[in-house]
């Protein structure tokens, strides 16, 4: 029986985690659970896909969209199951066996936030995503999505968009999101360049002008915007 799960991996100038993230995804490589490791740039001009080549990942790029990038990946992945994951983000140990035993349900599944580093601020900007994710059913990208192939196909897919496709994507799977029992550790990088009460408040005021029907081409602009 061949390995379940494709796992896609939206790149631009990842260089310095990839490697990272693709190391924290051996375990499940060991058991049998992932067939293939599919990295879908956006144009990366650093050694994101020498890194890429080097750890026998599949290289797909196109234009600079991370929902597009998304998409892109998963129309290329062979995999019954899709696991679309952040390259600054590192599942935690042990989150193989929990995501074999998920297999069995139809639900899409996320783990729960946690950041590498940032002491109290870390802790309690993680507990909030936390929290969001079970009471109001939006996680994060960074928080991973393990979805099958059949629901995926039924929702959709992800939208090619800049900036919250995947608030797009957990609207559009309401109510068939299951919390995981396992850490997604992410890098705290730009919170602590931000800072992170500032990061944390425009981060919410971006989702909250999303949900009002703010273009989200404008909502990324200003989001990139120092």
């Amino acid at each position: 029986m061949r390995a379940p799960i494709s796992v896609v991996i939206p790149v631009l100038n990842a260089g310095d985690v990839l490697a990272g993230c693709a190391a924290a995804l051996m375990e499940a490589v060991e058991v049998g659970l992932i067939r293939e490791l599919i990295v879908s740039d956006g144009g990366s001009n650093d050694a994101t896909r020498q890194i890429a080549e080097e750890i026998g990942a599949l290289w797909v790029s196109g234009a600079p969209s991370r929902g597009g990038q998304l998409r892109r990946g998963c129309a290329v992945a062979k995999g019954e199951w899709i696991l679309a994951l952040h390259a600054d983000t590192q599942l935690q140990a042990g989150w193989s066996d929990v995501a074999a035993a998920h297999l069995q349900r139809s639900e899409a599944g996320y783990f729960k936030l946690a950041f590498a580093s940032g002491g109290m601020p870390a802790r309690i900007v993680a507990g909030w995503a936390n929290l969001r994710s079970r009471v109001l059913g939006l996680p994060y990208g960074d928080q991973g999505l393990l979805i099958s192939r059949a629901v995926y196909q039924e929702v959709g897919g992800y939208e090619d968009m800049p900036l919250m496709e995947d608030v797009a994507m957990a609207r559009a799977l309401s109510g068939r999101l299951r919390g995981l029992d396992a850490r997604a550790v992410t890098s705290a990088q730009k919170y602590q360049k931000a800072g992170w009460l500032w990061r944390g408040g425009r981060n919410l005021w971006t989702l909250l002008r999303y949900f009002a029907g703010v273009p989200v081409e404008r909502l990324a602009a200003q989001y990139r915007r120092p």
